[in-house]
């Protein structure tokens, strides 16, 4: 079942670029935005083996936001672009895994989700089989999510918690 409007940030982007599933995006939600700024950050190196994966999937899908920027005082430009957008466009969720940028968002009112909340979700949907080879990806590529907020997951999906980050 597709929900509604996800505004993401670039973090998230690109660790589901970095296991190559952009596409639960699209399974997971209606329509997929983002604002200028994260456009500008996600695509500013373009030596990166991910670069063109995340320039096809996102060329059509950058607005620009209207309104005053008034949060890239509390929040870097990306994310603070993403909140607004959220707000412009009325969204469901706001993809964003920041632990910073998510409580000022959450206090605002904002529904937030983060990459190992799409990926739970994705599972849940049968969209995905197992986490823990995809987790496994996120330690060795470096993204950096808590081992122990991963292996709650896993234990609470059924799966083998990680042992290592090798």
């Amino acid at each position: 079942m597709k929900n509604g409007i996800v505004i993401a940030d670039a973090g998230p982007i690109f660790s589901l670029a970095t296991i190559n599933r952009l596409d639960l995006l699209d399974l997971l939600f209606h329509d997929v935005k983002i604002p200028v700024a994260v456009w500008d950050e996600i695509t500013l190196n373009k030596s990166t083996a991910i670069y063109s994966k995340i320039k096809n999937y996102f060329k059509n899908k950058v607005c620009i936001i209207k309104g005053f920027n008034e949060l890239n005082f509390v929040m870097d430009y990306g994310e603070s672009e993403s909140v607004i957008l959220y707000n412009e466009v009325k969204a469901d969720f706001l993809l964003i895994d920041d632990k910073k940028a998510r409580n000022i968002a959450e206090n605002l009112g904002i529904n937030c989700i983060g990459t190992i909340g799409v990926l739970t979700a994705a599972k849940n949907n049968g969209l995905v089989q197992e986490l823990r080879p995809l987790f496994q990806t996120f330690l060795k590529k470096r993204r950096f999510y808590s081992i122990n907020l991963l292996n709650h997951i896993l234990i609470q999906q059924n799966e083998e918690p990680l042992k290592t980050i090798s």
